[in-house]
């Protein structure tokens, strides 16, 4: 088949958690199905083109760039027209351009949206079959940030938009011939939003995926005692776990080990986070780092503090990939088939997500013990080449 493949991000470098999930689908459609990949791009990403040009038959790209203004403006479009201000955000004139003339150029079979800011776009293709491919129930991650914000105009603002984006999931979902879910809570809120009172046949739960040649099991030496998060730090999620964990973890961590390192690695951290680092803090803020593998060799256990959220996190089905001694929360494995005490260790409060990475830092060989488990579980489940078959299904019907 032909397939028109539209992604708000270039999946390359495979360096955050939407750029994984997507590549290891594009990776997977190549194999079976004709690609043209369309995406948004920042900036010069022609070195990143090319990597990807193996996957595709051709691959055409529209300039993304943003800023204080250009939200301010999308804000203002938002309030006038009762439209989610995430959506009318990302609406530009070069994708809406640009995907009318291939779709006037080339008759597609299918057009696959790959998250919910894309779809816009493919409801501008014409006679093709419609794909939506939500890395998650958007409006529910947006109610759980929202519920963890103090009050005040961001709260409000984004009070406003959750329920709006509901509103928005579930008229699309009605309207696009299948929709991919990553996890069956996802499902279940995404026909929440739909108001179908029952099971949608046309949502299919199709998990994120791993390339597990790709993502190999770390080897660590036995004194590696470095906690560490890894992930975009510009992500709301992200800069709340983190935030808590810092606040209201770390200092039960650090009443029992003084010597404690916590290593933040991830893109743009925002300044409330970087100041938080060094000056006898016990906390290492990075940044984007090229190679995070020293980062990874030196940790003792690999902390997902989130509590907001959906989805699946990629974070912990990379760290499950490389073998590493994971503590997280319910919120932050949910949707992922994993067990407590067998392949990482779940906790949500302050004290008990505190005594989980201290019992890992004193007991090494069972933290090697539940990432081996780990490490098994993605092989046999989250590789992409056996994650991603139900998609086939999906396009033949």
């Amino acid at each position: 088949m032909k397939v028109l493949l539209l992604t708000q991000v270039l999946p390359y470098p495979p360096d955050s958690g939407p750029k994984v999930k997507t590549l290891n689908v594009l990776k997977y459609l190549a194999g079976h199905h004709e690609v043209t990949l369309v995406s948004f791009v920042r900036g010069d990403q022609s070195a990143e083109v090319k990597q990807l040009q193996k996957y595709c038959c051709a691959i055409h790209t529209a300039p993304m760039t943003r800023g204080v203004h250009h939200d301010a403006m999308a804000m203002a479009r938002s309030l006038l027209t009762g439209q989610p201000w995430l959506m009318v955000r990302d609406d530009r004139a070069a994708m809406r351009r640009l995907v009318d003339r291939l779709a006037a150029e080339t008759k597609f079979d299918i057009v696959h949206a790959d998250q919910l800011n894309m779809a816009q776009y493919a409801q501008r293709v014409r006679g093709a079959r419609r794909v939506l491919d939500a890395h998650n129930a958007l409006w529910l991650l947006y109610k759980r940030l929202w519920e963890t914000m103090g009050n005040g105009p961001r709260k409000i603002l984004l009070g406003r938009d959750w329920q709006l984006i509901q509103d928005y999931e579930g008229r699309l979902c009605r309207e696009f011939d299948a929709v991919l879910a990553v996890s069956h809570e996802d499902r279940a809120a995404l026909e929440e939003a739909m108001e179908t009172g029952t099971a949608s046949r046309k949502i299919t739960v199709i998990p994120i995926a791993v390339d597990a040649d790709e993502a190999a099991s770390v080897v660590r030496p036995p004194t590696a005692d470095h906690l560490l998060h890894i992930g975009t730090m510009f992500w709301p999620p992200n800069i709340d776990g983190v935030l808590w964990f810092i606040r209201d973890v770390y200092p039960h961590v650090r009443a029992k080990r003084a010597a404690a390192i916590f290593d933040v690695v991830g893109a743009r951290p925002p300044q409330e986070i970087a100041n938080l680092s060094g000056n006898g803090s016990g906390v290492n803020v990075t940044g984007y780092v090229d190679d995070p593998r020293p980062y990874l060799q030196n940790t003792g256990v690999m902390v997902v503090p989130l509590r907001s959220g959906g989805g699946m996190r990629v974070k912990i089905l990379n760290a499950l990939a490389q073998a590493l001694p994971i503590v997280t929360t319910t919120i932050g494995c949910e949707g992922i088939a994993v067990e407590h005490g067998r392949h990482l260790l779940v906790a949500d409060s302050p004290e008990d997500f505190a005594r989980a990475v201290l019992l890992l830092l004193d007991n090494p060989g069972f933290g090697s013990e539940l990432g081996r488990n780990g490490r098994k579980l993605i092989e046999t489940t989250y590789d992409y080449r056996a994650a991603c078959r139900p998609l086939e299904a999906v396009y033949q019907s």
